[in-house]
């Protein structure tokens, strides 16, 4: 029988090898069950924001005065009429 009776593990040995035991396990269970439910959750879209309608930036041509109310009208007009010449288009 090989037993060293010089370095046994006292009672505190024991639990200090248990406990790092239940902990080595707690870590990993909780990082596959991590792992898991990020492989497993649906993947969401990073789409770059939609470009704004032909009417909104007209608005906003208004809105920042680079157009008077006449022209926004008429260019209003066209848009909405739907001609293939488009709404700034000299006539």
């Amino acid at each position: 029988m090989m037993f060293w009776y010089d370095h046994n593990v006292s009672g505190w040995g024991w639990f200090a090898m248990s406990a790092g035991m239940l902990v080595f396990w707690a870590v990993i269970i909780t990082v596959a069950v991590l792992a898991i439910r990020a492989l497993s959750r649906p993947h969401e879209h990073t789409h770059a924001p939609a470009a704004p309608s032909p009417e909104q930036l007209l608005a906003e041509r208004f809105a920042r005065g680079e157009i008077d109310e006449e022209q926004y009208q008429r260019s209003l007009a066209t848009l909405r009429s739907g001609h293939a010449g488009g709404p700034f288009t000299k006539t």
